[in-house]
């Protein structure tokens, strides 16, 4: 098979170990910059250029997608959808998965367990929102923050009044969620792939620190989910309709608590912690659908 990775930086650790994985497989493997694509658009005739040339001959796509980058990106995967290429992500489930309040709204619907979450739009009545919550501390995310940025804790709640109004006041969208005590800084991502957990570790908090992601200097270790935490996950990302993805939950008293759903999840800290070929585990799964 000819499958392309749509990743706009090829040196990343997850584009390199997917292209190792394929080409392992025997399948011509390529990179392609989906911020450099241009499509045509016609009927019955949707085109790809890419470097001048249209892109031809490719039997799966493995989307990459950077959240800054997601409206691009979707159309470029639902142009390679219009042409009958199966795509490991599909563009319906990338767009879900990047609106985490539509997202929230999803798993709540779908009976998955989660922290309790409260939303607004800019309102001046910070205090009745804040209150709705009931303890502190309090967590504030912004909605379009991705590897712990745009994430504060406000251990009062004036100072989650005084955090929001400040977010409010740039007009940029927040959720606010309760602190998980018991979850002592740590999380659990677990790496779905085409309905199975292929792989799960615990991210750990550095000292002085909440969020747990790797990127904010987080520890990571193997861990065996239980039967509630797998069911949750595989559950989570059927939900989103997602072939491929990270599940991020906390272990709490009341159960696995999902905080996101991730549609491409890196594959650096799975694999280091897993001691896993996460990566071959993608590439049998476009096997198993193309």
């Amino acid at each position: 098979m000819k499958i392309a990775i749509l990743s706009a930086n090829p040196k990343l650790y997850s584009t390199r170990r997917l292209i190792e994985a394929g080409a392992k497989r025997k399948h011509e493997m390529i990179v392609v910059d989906h911020t450099k694509c241009v499509l045509q658009i016609e009927k019955k005739n949707p085109i790809i250029m890419y470097n001048g040339r249209e892109l031809t001959g490719i039997d799966a796509i493995i989307p990459r997608i950077g959240a800054s980058v997601t409206f691009f990106g979707t159309a470029v995967v639902r142009q390679f959808e219009m042409q009958k290429v199966f795509s490991a992500v599909e563009s319906q489930a990338l767009v879900k998965s990047r609106d985490k309040l539509r997202s929230m709204q999803l798993l709540s619907r779908a009976g998955l367990g989660m922290p309790k979450t409260v939303f607004s739009n800019y309102t001046r009545d910070t205090e009745t929102v804040v209150k709705l919550l009931g303890s502190t501390p309090i967590i504030l995310k912004l909605l379009e923050g991705t590897q712990g940025l745009g994430v504060v804790m406000a251990e009062t709640k004036k100072a989650a009044e005084s955090v929001l109004e400040a977010f409010n006041g740039l007009e940029a969208r927040v959720v606010l969620q309760e602190f998980i005590k018991e979850a002592k800084g740590a999380d659990i991502r677990a790496f779905v792939v085409d309905g199975k957990v292929v792989g799960a570790m615990k991210r750990q908090a550095k000292d002085g620190e909440f969020r747990s992601n790797l990127h904010r200097g987080g520890s990571a270790e193997l861990i065996e989910l239980s039967d509630e935490e797998e069911d949750a996950a595989i559950k989570s990302a059927r939900v989103m309709g997602l072939g491929i993805a990270g599940v991020d939950m906390l272990q709490s008293e009341r159960g696995a608590l999902i905080l996101e759903v991730n549609s491409s999840p890196g594959l650096e800290g799975i694999e280091a912690a897993t001691k896993k070929d996460i990566a071959n585990e993608i590439i049998r799964y476009v096997e198993r659908h193309v």
